[in-house]
């Protein structure tokens, strides 16, 4: 269930920061802010569904799901298809939130 928790924040994260960048950087109309603040806010809300007793596990484990939610992002709406050396990227940044995530603690 993380997995899709963290999948929705990222998509939410990447989302409301584009809008942004689309006004900004792209010449877009300011109104492209108001769905992307809803949109940060989503994202906020969502990373406190995440079941960890600590925040800053829950934000370091979504650091590796965010990289590779970026990564598709880029190729599914900018039409930038990742590289090898992107993927590989992603993959370790996968490992370690996944390492960070369910990794067994003490007591």
């Amino acid at each position: 269930m993380a997995l899709v928790v963290y999948a929705g924040a990222a998509l939410a994260e990447i989302a409301g920061c584009f809008s942004f960048w689309a006004w900004l950087r792209l010449d877009r109309s300011p109104l492209w802010i108001v769905p992307g603040i809803l949109c940060l806010l989503a994202f906020a809300w969502a990373l406190t569904r995440i079941d960890t007793d600590f925040a800053g596990r829950a934000y370091a484990a979504y650091g590796g799901v965010y990289i590779a939610a970026s990564l598709a992002w880029a190729w599914a709406v900018e039409g930038n298809p990742p590289d090898r050396w992107d993927l590989i990227g992603a993959a370790v940044c996968l490992t370690g939130a996944g390492i960070i995530l369910l990794g067994p603690r003490a007591g």
